[in-house]
Parts: C-alpha cells; sequence; structure tokens
C-alpha cells in the first residue's frame, strides 16, 4: 500500500491539471475576446450597415405611378383618357404548374398566343419573387365572374384592376394625339437610372405624336411608398407614403368636330390635311389617310393586326402630314409671283406671250405648259389665276436659283416648322450648294425651271405648305405651327418665327387678288368651290407629276395605273378680307387639284366658318341632343 503511494507522483499531477486549466481558461479568454470583438464589429463598427441590409429585407420602397395627364380638343372634347380596366395576372411562384394553369384559364378567358408569349417574355426579364406578371388585359365582366367561380382551382391568378389609356376617337387622332405602348428592351436600355426608377412596373410610354413629344408633362411625377414585407413578399403594413404628382392635361388648338369634317371630306382616300389658324399658328385639324385604331397598340398589338398594319401598301401608320414630302406643284405659284415681283425681276405689268412651251435659248427640250395650247399673252395674275406654267419656267429663269431659294426659305421652305411632334422631316428646298455637296454636279438652268413649277427637287410636307400658305395670308409673318393651345389650363404663347420686312403691301394686294381669282373669277382653276358661297376664298389648286411623261408624250390618267397618277393639291386661306383659316390640301394620285382638293378645302372652310360641319350619324345624334358619346 505504501508502495501504490510512493508510485503515484501528486505534485506532477496537480501541475498538469493547472497547466491544463490554464491552457483552458487562455482558450476560453481568446474565444470569448473573438466573440466580444466580433459583436463589437456588428454593433458598432458596422451597425448602420447591417441594420440596412436588415431593413431592405424587411421594408421594401414601391413605386406608385402617377396618372397620366388627359388630352383635350379646344372645345373640351376628350381625346386622350384613363379607363379603370381589370388585367388577369399571374404570380409564378404561388402556382404549381404554370403551363397547365394557363391552359385551365383559356377555357373561361380569350388568352390568345401574344398574350402567352409577351406573359414568357416579361416573366423572363427582371422581376421581383412573387410580383404578379399580366397574362391577359381588358377583361370582360363575364370573364371576371368565370375566374371568380372557379378560384379555388386557380392559386396564384388574381384580377387586378389598373387604369389604362384609352382614346375616344383613335381613328381620327392616330397620327396626331398618337398613343402609348409597351415599353421595349430597346427602349428599357436607354433609360439612365432615374428613367428606370421612373418608369418600373410601369409597362407603357409615349410612343408616338403628342403622347410621345409631352411624355414628360403627361406622365407627372413618380411617388413612392415604403411597406414592410414578409419572406413570401407579402406586404404586411404601410410604413411611410408620398403620393404622385398626376400628369399636366393637355388642350389642343385641333376641334374635333373639324378634324372630323376632314375625314369625312377625304372620302377614304390617300393624303393628307393641314388646316391653321393664321393669326396664332394653332393647328385646327391634322389628318394623315388611311389612318387606323390606335387602341390596339396601348395593351400590345396582335402580330396579326400589327403585320396588317405594317404589309399594308397604304401605309396607314406613316404620318403623310410630317413625314410625307412632295411637290409643291403650282401651289408655290403665289410665292414665287411675290418673289417676282419683289426682286423686280417682274412687274404687276409685265407680260409674256405662252405657246403652250417654254425654250431655252440653244437648247432644243420644250418644257411643256399644262395647257398643250398654252394661254396666250399673260402677266402674274394671269399666270397664277390660271396656272401657266410657261409664264413661270421664264420668271424663274429670270430669278435665279439664288433668289428663289432664299426667298423660299423665309415662307419655311426646306426647314422643319418646329411644330410640338417628333419625327418631322424638313423636306426639300434645293440651291446650288445642296446639289453640289449631294450630287456632285453643279446646278443648270433647267433645273432652276423645273423648281420654278414646284416640281424637279422640290419636296415639302403638307404641314410645310400649310405654313407658306399662313404665311402669304399673314403678309410675311410666319408663327411656328403648335399643336396644344394650353397645359394645365396655362395658355402657351405664340411664337413668331420671322417677318418679312420691306415687301410692298401693293405686291401683297397683288398676289391675295389673284389668289382670289383662282376661286372667284370665271376663269380661274378652282372656280367650282365658289358656287353658292357666301364668303370669299383665296386659293392655289397644284397638280403634283408623279411619273416622268417623255417629250411629246401627253397625260393620260386612264393608262396609267392609280397609284402612278398625279397628285391633287390646293392651299388657301379663308376669309379673303380677314384671313382667319390657311388649309393644304394632298390628295394622293387624285388627279387634278380643282377638282380633288379644293371641294375638300370648301368643306373645311364652311366648317369652320359657318359651322357646316359634317359628322357620323352617331355623332349627330349627339352633336343634337347634348349627349357625350
Amino acid at each position: 500500500m505504501h508502495e501504490l503511494e510512493n508510485f503515484k507522483d501528486h505534485h506532477r499531477e496537480a501541475t498538469t491539471i493547472k497547466g491544463r486549466l490554464l491552457v483552458t481558461m487562455l482558450l476560453v479568454l481568446v474565444m470569448l475576446g473573438i466573440l466580444l470583438s466580433r459583436y463589437y464589429n456588428l454593433q458598432v463598427v458596422n451597425h448602420e450597415n447591417y441594420a440596412t441590409q436588415s431593413d431592405n429585407n424587411r421594408i421594401l420602397v414601391q413605386t406608385i405611378h402617377p396618372k397620366r395627364g388627359l388630352i383635350f380638343d379646344t372645345n373640351g372634347e376628350l381625346l386622350a383618357d384613363n379607363r379603370p380596366s381589370y388585367v388577369l395576372s399571374l404570380t409564378p411562384e404561388n402556382i404549381p404548374d404554370l403551363s397547365q394553369t394557363i391552359n385551365i384559364l383559356k377555357n373561361f378567358v380569350d388568352i390568345s398566343e401574344d398574350d402567352v408569349s409577351r406573359f414568357y417574355k416579361t416573366l423572363k426579364s427582371g422581376r421581383r419573387p412573387y410580383q404578379s406578371v399580366p397574362l391577359h388585359h381588358r377583361l370582360t365582366e363575364t370573364e371576371i365572374a368565370r375566374i371568380a367561380v372557379n378560384e379555388y382551382r386557380l392559386p396564384g391568378v388574381d384580377v387586378e384592376a389598373q387604369l389604362v389609356r384609352s382614346y375616344p376617337f383613335p381613328f381620327l387622332f392616330a397620327h396626331t394625339v398618337g398613343y402609348v405602348g409597351k415599353i421595349n428592351d430597346k427602349e428599357w436600355n436607354r433609360f439612365n437610372e432615374e428613367e428606370q426608377a421612373r418608369y418600373k412596373g410601369l409597362p407603357t410610354i409615349g410612343k408616338i405624336g403628342l403622347e410621345k413629344f409631352y411624355e414628360d408633362q403627361l406622365f407627372g411625377t413618380t411617388g413612392f411608398q415604403h411597406v414592410e414585407i414578409n419572406a413570401r413578399m407579402r406586404v404586411l403594413r404601410t410604413l411611410e407614403r408620398q403620393p404622385p404628382i398626376p400628369g399636366t392635361d393637355l388642350h389642343l388648338h385641333v376641334d374635333k368636330r373639324l378634324q372630323e369634317t376632314a375625314f369625312q371630306a377625304m372620302e377614304g382616300r390617300r393624303g393628307a390635311i393641314v388646316a391653321i389658324d393664321i393669326k396664332t399658328g394653332g393647328i385646327l385639324a391634322m389628318l394623315s389617310t388611311p389612318t387606323y385604331d390606335s387602341n390596339l397598340f396601348v395593351t400590345g398589338i396582335s402580330h396579326k393586326n400589327y403585320n396588317a398594319l405594317t404589309e399594308s401598301v397604304d401605309i396607314p401608320l406613316f404620318d403623310r402630314v410630317i413625314q410625307g414630302t412632295y411637290p409643291p406643284a403650282s401651289t408655290i405659284k403665289p410665292v414665287f409671283g411675290l418673289v417676282g415681283l419683289d426682286s423686280r425681276t417682274i412687274t404687276t405689268s409685265h407680260r409674256i406671250f405662252d405657246p403652250g412651251y417654254y425654250k431655252l435659248e440653244n437648247d432644243d427640250r420644250l418644257y411643256r405648259d399644262w395647257k398643250r395650247t398654252g394661254h396666250g399673252w399673260v402677266n402674274v395674275h394671269k399666270a397664277i389665276v390660271q396656272s401657266s406654267d410657261t409664264f413661270f419656267y421664264d420668271m424663274a429663269f429670270r430669278t435665279g436659283i439664288d433668289t428663289l431659294h432664299r426667298y423660299g426659305t423665309m415662307f419655311g421652305l426646306g426647314s422643319r416648322t418646329d411644330i410640338d411632334l417628333p419625327n418631322e422631316r424638313r423636306g426639300l428646298w434645293p440651291s446650288r450648294e445642296w446639289k453640289k455637296q449631294t450630287k456632285g454636279i453643279p446646278w443648270f438652268p433647267g433645273d432652276t425651271i423645273n423648281v420654278g413649277i414646284g416640281q424637279g427637287d422640290a419636296a415639302a410636307t403638307p404641314l410645310q405648305m400649310a405654313v407658306m400658305t399662313s404665311t402669304l395670308a399673314n403678309r410675311g409673318v410666319r408663327m411656328k405651327p403648335r399643336l396644344v393651345k394650353a397645359m394645365n389650363n396655362v395658355a402657351i404663347a405664340q411664337e413668331v418665327v420671322s417677318t418679312m420686312e420691306g415687301v410692298s403691301d401693293q405686291h401683297w394686294d397683288a398676289i391675295h387678288e389673284a389668289m382670289y381669282d383662282v376661286v372667284h373669277a370665271s376663269n380661274g382653276t378652282a372656280r367650282r368651290i365658289s358656287r353658292n358661297l357666301s364668303y370669299k376664298i383665296a386659293g392655289k389648286t397644284g397638280t403634283a407629276q408623279v411619273v416622268g411623261i417623255k417629250q411629246g408624250e401627253e397625260y393620260d390618267a386612264e393608262a396609267l395605273k392609280e397609284r402612278h397618277r398625279d397628285h391633287a393639291l390646293f392651299v388657301g386661306f379663308a376669309p379673303y378680307e380677314n384671313p382667319e383659316i390657311a388649309v393644304a390640301i394632298i390628295v394622293e394620285n387624285g388627279g387634278s387639284g380643282s377638282s380633288a382638293a379644293a371641294p375638300v378645302a370648301r368643306k373645311l372652310f364652311d366648317a369652320h366658318l359657318l359651322g357646316e360641319y359634317l359628322l357620323d350619324e352617331e355623332e349627330r345624334v349627339t352633336a343634337t341632343n347634348g349627349v357625350q358619346p
């Protein structure tokens, strides 16, 4: 027993235990230090960072989109509205079998393949978990009822209410008011961070017309709200809310009744009409035909409908008013008459003999007059009234392209009018420099002769022709054309673009008198529209050549395909004594301006000055009983 006690070393054992305890204590202290250090790092050093991350997981900032501004005509008629609409939306995370659910829904809702295609495309784009994706817009009451009855077998399927842009008169204002449409990838990628935040969750944006030009004003100011969410992204409560500011309402110069008159007067033909307030530059009517239903684009147009529009030979999506360029033809002759008088190339008594053609010295080519037998002796007055080409061939050659170009720019030819619409074309008002730069060849006398009757390289939009006519009526004061008259009932100032100084009143009178006789004289080219006229019109007809005719050949409309026939043009203003309204009319392939375009102008003048509007039957009833359509 004594030997066993001697064998056990108590001192060494105590020392070992103490050492182990010390090491253990040191390890505990180190671990505690690390824990305290980490705790300090979390609670002190990075407190704000982790607190923010925690809030981000718990708190979501939601964008609140503003109500889009409305668009009214000059009489307060609503042209662009926001109407409640019900959308069928799916939340994929809550749906066991997405394709099966969509197939079931097809039994209750008219879901197209385009709807399904857009749904999956949206699904693949950036979206938050548990964020619903629209499948079908504009649900009917019957469809909503069917979904409600079958709600128990459709988890993740919701019917959501939203405001959708609506156009009460889509065919009348498709090009002018334009439309909103879905934001595509190209548009989204062009957005900066601020714009992406602004449009996040909003499917549409202004695409063309006023909807695009005034997008910033119509959109308004985005609001937001902070909401508390759970792990499944369900909103538990709203913590903070800043309401959005609605978009600006636009009030136009356009008179919907005059626009309807223009539409009815065109009788389905291709062309363009512009009516402008001479004193203010306000656009009273602006129509491009054929037209289309702008409502088709709001929630996404089907492939079938889009292909029908893009493949049509009549190109209804093309806005002829600001993008179509046409030879101004004889409508330019009053301007050139003024140029000749003011530049002293001619006088009011100057006259030449018109045998039916014009010939340059040492040149065998004959520049034909539209009237093969000619007009005999003509001065500037008769040349405008009867539209003598020969007189203006001679006057243009003697005046020279440099002077013609300089004066033409004063009337706005060859430059954008800067109307409040996107994608306006500038047309072409040729010059020596232009031809040298674009074609690499010099200007020839024959070029000047062709420009002298508004043909050759000269090209203008219908809007430019209307501005030109308004400037003629306004004795050289060119007003900037505008569609919008007021924003939120705050009037927009009228703008004078330029003023032609130094032109004699006698010269203005001479041109106005000639344009008056175009309509009212027995030999005027537009005399047909003067029958039973209770006011006075000043105007000028025009016929723009579409295909070339060889020398010695005569123009035969019946022998040509319809789309190769001449364009019919008319410009004019009324009342003659105190001009209020100027118009420019183009009827594509309509032939003679006197027979196809001038009667359209007469209907516009009657509507604006006498209140004799051309309305369809439904609108006549509405106008009579005062019921809003």
